[in-house]
């Protein structure tokens, strides 16, 4: 407990904590919107069921870290190029949300309005494959956040405090924020795009060129800002 005595402590939590809280954006995104295609009484525990697992998950890696940056090793060499079972991850990560997100906009521009027509509902997701889909993709996302947190600080318990604290925080938001996509089909565009973004961002880490997160974060919130504006332009002129 001496460690919480020291100022240098809490501003490494601090700061551990914003980050893996900004981490968690785009997981919160994709949560709500695969939550959203389960039937409107099971979301609930589609979301907090698949954050508490991630919960349980990031904890024992954590508790494994040594394995985990030994993952970082080079297992496979291709044409000179080495691959770490990290960046075998991350690879994999970043092709699924690419063709996941790519179906899930084509289902939004060309289903929906055959959904329409034939009176069927978009829920077409079952509670066992949302749960799944989340606790895949957030092993992935668990990755990044694990060895951005070994980098900041060399202190488990502070690591664990910070994971604890960001998933308790998109637990909280989570609800409100896949209502919010999945009420506005524009919003929902933009939040697929936000994940087509990120899967290329997580290829191009697995590839070994890193790309600053500000710079998609910037840009998508440009877009959100841009798009709230058109929709209180929408409804003034309604």
């Amino acid at each position: 407990m001496e460690i919480f005595l020291q100022p240098d402590t809490w501003v490494a939590l601090l700061t551990l904590t914003f980050l893996e809280i900004v981490l968690g954006i785009d997981n919160i995104i994709f949560i709500s919107l695969v939550a959203g295609k389960v039937p409107e009484e099971k979301q609930k525990k589609a979301r907090l069921g698949g954050l508490s697992i991630a919960l349980v998950m990031r904890i024992l890696l954590l508790l494994s870290i040594t394995w985990i940056i030994g993952l970082t090793e080079p297992v496979l060499t291709v044409a000179d190029f080495e691959l770490s079972w990290r960046d075998i991850i991350l690879i994999a990560g970043g092709i699924f949300l690419l063709i996941k997100s790519t179906l899930e906009i084509h289902h939004k521009v060309e289903g929906q309005v055959e959904n329409a027509k034939n009176g069927k509902k978009s829920n077409t997701l079952s509670f066992t494959s949302a749960i799944i889909q989340i606790v895949l993709l957030d092993l992935v996302f668990s990755f990044d956040s694990i060895l951005t947190a070994v980098g900041l600080t060399d202190q488990i318990i502070l690591m664990i405090i910070a994971v604890v604290v960001a998933i308790i925080v998109m637990m909280i938001f989570a609800k409100p924020v896949g209502e919010f996509v999945n009420e506005h089909p524009t919003i929902q565009i933009l939040a697929l795009s936000f994940l087509i973004l990120i899967g290329v961002m997580l290829i191009v880490e697995g590839a070994h060129y890193h790309v600053p997160k500000g710079y998609i974060y910037f840009a998508v919130f440009f877009s959100l800002a841009i798009e709230m504006l058109n929709m209180r332009y929408r409804k003034k002129n309604d």
